[in-house]
């Protein structure tokens, strides 16, 4: 029997097409759930659970499946240690062979060091953002001299953050945040 799953990873993203797919190829009890793939997956869990020996779980592409190589793994495990097979609609994967199996595998390695190479470029991309200057975040509220009024009015004038973001036209937070700031500045 076959078994199977579909995820997109935002709201705004469809899952028509893979369940048009999963469809055209025969499946007909689908799991499908619009969640990231860091987060809880439980239509997963519920497709896991609905597997039996001789069961396919099959899905549209490997990575709406796993995380990483490592979690890929693990969900192979799991299938195999339940004596079903995995089976992926548009890549050659299909683990009821030794074959098909070594080719999740590959694809796996693959797409995690292409994850890999992309966080390396991000992170190279910051740094030298950071050092051409560019500053990362909110924009602060306030200037180092309205920090200086903030912390005068806070200090002389006793009032409370509350007051004092209501003088100067922001929420209290940022009143408190520029007080701090010049407290710390000045130890």
């Amino acid at each position: 029997m076959l078994v199977g799953y579909a995820r997109v990873s935002t709201n705004e993203q469809e899952t028509q097409l893979q369940l048009d797919a999963l469809k055209a190829a025969g499946v007909r009890t689908i799991y499908a759930e619009k969640t990231s793939g860091i987060g809880p997956r439980p239509e997963l869990h519920r497709a896991l659970s609905a597997l039996r020996p001789g069961y396919t779980l099959v899905v549209y592409k490997v990575d709406r499946l796993a995380r990483s190589l490592k979690d890929l793994l693990h969900l192979l495990e799991r299938l195999r240690s339940g004596g079903a097979s995995l089976r992926s609609l548009t890549e050659p994967v299909d683990t009821s062979s030794a074959m098909g199996e070594l080719v999740l595998q590959i694809l796996g390695a693959v797409a995690q060091f292409e994850r890999s190479i992309i966080r390396e470029r991000c992170e190279a991309g910051r740094v030298a953002a950071r050092a051409r200057g560019v500053r990362f975040g909110r924009q602060r509220m306030f200037s180092k001299t309205e920090d200086r009024l903030a912390f005068e009015l806070y200090t002389r004038g006793n009032l409370s953050f509350k007051e004092i973001g209501g003088l100067l036209g922001v929420s209290y937070t940022a009143a408190r945040d520029a007080v701090r700031r010049e407290i710390a500045f000045r130890r």
